[in-house]
């Protein structure tokens, strides 16, 4: 006899309620949407409490030391609590191989992401198999990762979704996991692509975020086959003009290498695509560029973003930073600054490096001391800070269409972000605003957020 595919004696060994831990950026907990309707449709039930859970999984990210260090910290607890009930443990996520090899010893299935679909076949031989048949090791070339793509997400939220577009990265930067983790570059099928936002879009959905380690080198694994990646986002744009709902469409993250003016010219006509870019600096220094392995320069950047301030004015700019990178002297860090000056950027993530194990730069020795880095962040933040606060100054008296995420840590406050992902708390308590667009007008500013009023 079996239940959704699965031997019934297999049930009679754990309960039916699982819990799932998402760590790391937005391409896990898109992934942790696609674990949840795999394990749903197994019949799992899910629990808030790991306590309860009879299955637990976690989606690992091996980009940071301070995530891995999490993994280690749940499975030795999760390992104790065998002791006195039945529990199956799975791992899966942005692994590097290093780390998988070390988890292959903790966790009871371990797997790569794109075998998702045969997780409930896992379970269902855990016991009765020998468990290195549920091991599966790192595939580069992304082999099935279509048939992933296939499961259908159970969004968490009601007005917030993601879409992967792609997974892998052919770029190969020296500090980075990714390739490592995730393989290289696959496009995922554009007519999937934009059937899920139109779903999505006729659900009411407001805000939606397409995901790749290098969203803009979409379609170059297929060329002649599959659309650019301006191509696929002009198909969106048509699609949101046909569809009358309001909507905007975001994507994450580009790379300044493959970031031409017509992915730029095709944002600026359509209504529904966010006029908000996040554009990877890492550094302002071009030999530190050339140490990561980022193939773009600093001319190259300051082009992209002269052609976003010309041909998109009213867009805002987000970028990430890397501090403390290997060899990074006083004066390539002082570029950074520089160019942090120079760009104004509304919002940066500003990192301190830290060597992953697998990644080029892992072999060189990490010479910038842990407290020269964290001066060189605050630098940074400091830097950040008053051009930020400057450009929400000058919002103030301007009304602003925004999308209401939820209550603000301020309270009898709720919380809303503009079209350019940027900040505002305005005072009501009326939870059913949440989820939808409003017109506010801005009365106050601090430096990473502003205070308005509903106009």
């Amino acid at each position: 006899m079996e239940f959704f595919g699965l031997p019934t004696s297999v049930f009679g060994l754990f309960n039916m309620k699982y819990h799932l831990i998402t760590l790391g950026c937005q391409m896990n907990l898109s992934d942790g949407e696609r674990v949840i309707s795999v394990l749903n449709d197994a019949g799992y039930t899910w629990t808030d409490n790991e306590e309860e859970a009879g299955l637990i999984g976690i989606l690992a990210c091996s980009v940071r030391q301070k995530a891995i260090d999490k993994v280690y910290s749940r499975i030795h607890k999760w390992n104790k609590w065998k002791n006195h009930k039945n529990l199956v443990t799975f791992i899966s996520g942005c692994i590097l191989p290093d780390d998988h090899a070390k988890f292959l010893k903790l966790f009871d299935i371990t797997f790569q992401m794109k075998d998702l679909p045969k997780l409930p076949e896992m379970i269902s031989q855990y016991g009765v198999t020998t468990s290195v048949h549920l091991k599966t090791g790192i595939d580069p070339h992304n082999e099935n990762i279509e048939e992933f793509w296939h499961v259908q997400p159970s969004y968490q939220s009601s007005f917030e979704a993601f879409i992967p577009i792609q997974n892998g990265c052919d770029k190969f930067c020296t500090f980075c996991a990714v390739p490592y983790t995730r393989g290289r570059e696959v496009s995922r099928p554009s007519q999937e692509i934009i059937a899920e936002v139109a779903l999505l879009a006729a659900q009411g959905y407001k805000s939606i975020t397409l995901l790749g380690q290098n969203v803009n080198s979409y379609g170059l694994d297929k060329k002649g086959e599959e659309l650019t990646f301006a191509q696929l986002l002009k198909e969106i744009g048509e699609l949101g003009n046909r569809s009358g709902k309001e909507f905007w469409i975001y994507f994450t993250s580009p790379h300044p290498r493959d970031m031409n003016e017509d992915v730029i010219e095709v944002i600026s006509k359509y209504k529904v695509l966010g006029k908000q870019i996040h554009l990877p600096m890492q550094s302002g220094d071009d030999k530190v560029l050339m140490r990561m392995n980022r193939k773009h320069n600093m001319e190259r950047y300051r082009s992209i973003v002269e052609a976003i301030r010309l041909i998109i004015p009213e867009a805002t700019l987000f970028t990430d930073i890397i501090v403390g990178f290997t060899g990074e002297t006083e004066e390539q860090f002082e570029n950074t600054r520089k160019a942090m000056e120079e760009f104004k950027f509304n919002m940066s993530y500003t990192a301190m490096y830290s060597p992953r194990p697998g990644a080029t730069s892992h072999r060189w020795i990490d010479d910038i001391p842990h407290d020269e880095k964290k001066r060189r962040l605050h630098v940074l933040t400091n830097e950040l800070r008053a051009h930020n606060i400057q450009f929400n100054k000058s919002m103030i008296g301007k009304t602003v269409r925004a999308l209401v995420r939820g209550e603000d840590r301020k309270v009898g406050f709720l919380s809303a972000l503009t079209e350019g992902k940027l900040i505002v708390r305005f005072a009501s308590e009326d939870k059913n605003l949440v989820g939808n667009f409003i017109n506010l007008k801005i009365t106050g500013a601090t430096d990473f957020s502003m205070e308005g009023e509903m106009a």
